[in-house]
């Protein structure tokens, strides 16, 4: 079969090359790909920066956003029946396990030996086939198949507002105002959800206003452009107080800013992964201060499992309720499956590329 590969650790992009079909064994379905959605980190292992072969290969099959079609059953595969839509769930438990992967939480992997397809250690799904367990397979209702690519960056942020919720569970806590640095897929989908929590949203997003504002604008939320604007408090004053701060940009700098700028008994969630050595002055002594006696929370999030997955397909299913047409509008490029590099192309107006395998 096709599929696009990298040699992990070396630059040059991925080439399209003919791999051996998989062969599922007892308890697995064979699935036929349909879609694949790229990010940030198919374009860092695309680099060299990252990426890890799966154990006896010196080639690593890329894509961990994956839209398919169950294409074979065999008889110990339970649950899932030739025909059926279904998103891969991306990390797999360690080996040994740690507590937290034999939980079921292999998002929170104690000791990092965690494997991820696409990533770490595991094919991807960049391909016309792969063979997965059922266990690690979500279903999707046939309404939302055109657009259920998306569903794999949506169970991040599904995984980030539910952390949000708990940690502020320790108080008496109304949010009314939430902030997403970054419109990008990641924000856009964080803001989505937030709306349909009942929050008011607003995007700051370093693109000029375009398709971005449209689509934040579509869902009842605001656009604030960084040219005309620095956040921080003069912005908290113009919009009111700020109760969540979501960061899905991976400017360092921002977080800090974020920081300052979030309300009494606020809360900063960072999804963005800061690449570099970037260094900066900071007013540590105020932080620590307006942390302190505003009782301010920080935390990072990454990853996703099970059930984060299955509420994002229920909210997927909402979104297209209420704002019809809006996830489709999201995906600006559709690209074959040779047509691996204009992927990454930037332009002002460009959200999500997908390339359609099948």
């Amino acid at each position: 079969m096709k599929a696009v590969v990298v040699t992990p650790g070396k630059p040059g992009g991925g080439r399209l090359e003919e791999v051996p079909d998989p062969q599922p064994r007892d308890g697995e379905v064979l699935v036929q790909v349909h879609q694949v959605g790229l990010d940030g980190t198919d374009a860092e292992i695309m680099q060299g920066q990252y990426g890890e072969a799966p154990p006896g290969d010196d080639y690593l099959i890329i894509g961990h956003e994956s839209l398919g079609r169950v294409a074979e059953a065999t008889s110990g595969a339970e649950g899932l029946s030739t025909g059926d839509w279904v998103v891969a769930i991306v990390r797999r438990p360690d080996p040994v396990p740690c507590r937290n992967c034999a939980a079921d939480e292999w998002d929170m992997c104690l000791n990092g030996r965690y494997t991820e397809r696409g990533i770490k250690g595991r094919h991807g799904f960049l391909a016309e086939f792969y063979a997965e367990t059922p266990n690690y397979l979500v279903s999707v209702p046939e309404e939302v198949s055109d657009v259920a690519v998306l569903l794999e960056p949506l169970s991040i942020v599904e995984k980030a507002v539910e952390q949000i919720k708990r940690i502020q569970s320790r108080l008496v806590w109304q949010p009314e105002r939430a902030v997403v640095l970054g419109a990008g897929p990641i924000g856009l989908l964080a803001g989505m959800l937030l709306r349909l929590e009942g929050l008011e949203v607003h995007f700051y997003d370093a693109s000029e206003p375009g398709l971005k504002r449209d689509l934040a604008e579509a869902a009842g939320a605001n656009y604030i452009w960084s040219g005309e604007h620095k956040l921080g408090h003069e912005l908290a004053a113009e919009i009111g107080p700020v109760d969540i701060v979501l960061e899905a940009t991976g400017f360092s700098p921002l977080a800090f800013d974020a920081m300052d700028m979030v309300a009494p008994n606020g809360i900063v969630c960072l999804t963005g992964v800061s690449g570099g050595t970037r260094k900066l002055e900071i007013s540590a002594d105020h932080l620590n201060l307006e942390m302190v006696l505003s009782n301010k929370v920080i935390f990072g999030t990454v990853n996703a499992n099970r059930r984060h997955f299955e509420s994002g397909v229920r909210h997927l299913q909402e979104i297209e309720s209420r704002w019809p047409g809006l996830l489709s509008r999201m995906i600006t490029r559709r690209l074959p499956l040779g047509d691996i590099a204009a992927a990454f192309e930037r332009s002002s107006d460009h959200v999500k590329s997908i390339v359609q395998v099948t």
